[in-house]
């Protein structure tokens, strides 16, 4: 857990570093944006994924690059249709990523209330009976 927390850190700032000097021409705006997009949104599938203990680390790749390439090819398509179809993919990958972080919140808000109520019970368990072992507590619970 806190190997991953240092790998995502570590990634981060130097994905910020890397961005200082790197200039992004104007002409590639829109496959920039819509491939950043597709890549949040594989991120919160996954992230939605693991809440629901079902996370496939192929899939969450796959989804990753595909997705990214898939999207650019669209944004490739438009332009040569005169057509701006990178709008569909921004308000669908936006969609997606709205949905899945609403089903991290309902996951995250659960184990809240789960923990709350656990601690109520464990608290009166102790306070309403003499202090007792934790196994009894436990077993109350």
């Amino acid at each position: 857990m806190i190997l991953g927390l240092i790998i995502l850190v570590l990634f981060i700032v130097v994905g910020i570093l890397v961005g200082q000097f790197i200039v992004i021409p104007y002409s590639t705006y829109q496959y920039v944006a819509v491939a950043i997009l597709a890549c949040l949104d594989s991120i919160f599938g996954a992230l939605a994924a693991s809440t629901g203990k079902n996370f496939k680390m192929k899939i969450f790749l796959s989804g990753f690059f595909f997705n990214a390439l898939f999207s650019m090819f669209l944004v490739y398509l438009g332009e040569i249709l005169n057509v701006e179809i990178y709008l569909a993919a921004i308000i669908v990958f936006g969609g997606r990523i709205l949905n899945n972080f609403s089903i991290i919140r309902r996951d995250f808000m659960q184990k809240a209330d789960d923990r709350r109520k656990k601690y109520k019970l464990k608290k009166n368990v102790v306070s309403n009976n003499a202090i007792k072992t934790d196994a009894e507590v436990e077993e109350k619970i």
